[in-house]
């Protein structure tokens, strides 16, 4: 990754608080070939999507197909996963997209827009978010209506 997508992700996780702590668990991308069987790749690829994520976690998908969330519903949310204490994993999927696999195991799924974003804005654009849902939440002033 560039180094302005791993210092953006690092700028906002580094502003949450430990009780709202935000890491990123990547998973290796499948090697493509000229004749690879894209669905086969996609599937290997969501079997390590879901083996990464922490056992008993709420699993929500990132994908276009997705339900988009008001930066207040996404406040509302993660302020009801923080008293609920359990993990949370934000599955983000190849150039490919994720697998069936993914989609159907998880309990949201979410778009961040109508738009395909490339991978490597979406982990900044998901940071901020998750951020600006923390400030809303605990009425800090980063986030003004």
């Amino acid at each position: 990754m560039p180094g302005w997508v791993k210092e953006g992700f690092r700028e906002y996780a580094r502003r949450l608080p430990p009780r709202c702590a935000l890491s990123l668990h990547e998973v290796p991308a499948a090697k493509r070939t000229r004749n690879a069987p894209i669905d086969k790749l996609r599937e290997q690829e969501g079997r390590r999507l879901l083996e990464a994520a922490p056992p008993g976690a709420l699993l929500i998908a990132l994908d276009e197909t997705g339900r988009s969330w008001s930066s207040l519903e996404l406040a509302r949310r993660c302020d009801r996963w923080l008293q609920g204490g359990t993990d949370v994993a934000l599955l983000v999927g190849g150039a490919d997209g994720l697998a069936p696999a993914c989609l159907e195991r998880a309990e949201h799924v979410w778009s961040l827009s109508a738009l395909t974003l490339p991978h490597m804005l979406v982990r900044v654009v998901v940071a901020e978010q998750i951020y600006r849902a923390w400030s809303i939440a605990e009425n800090h002033p980063y986030h003004r209506p």
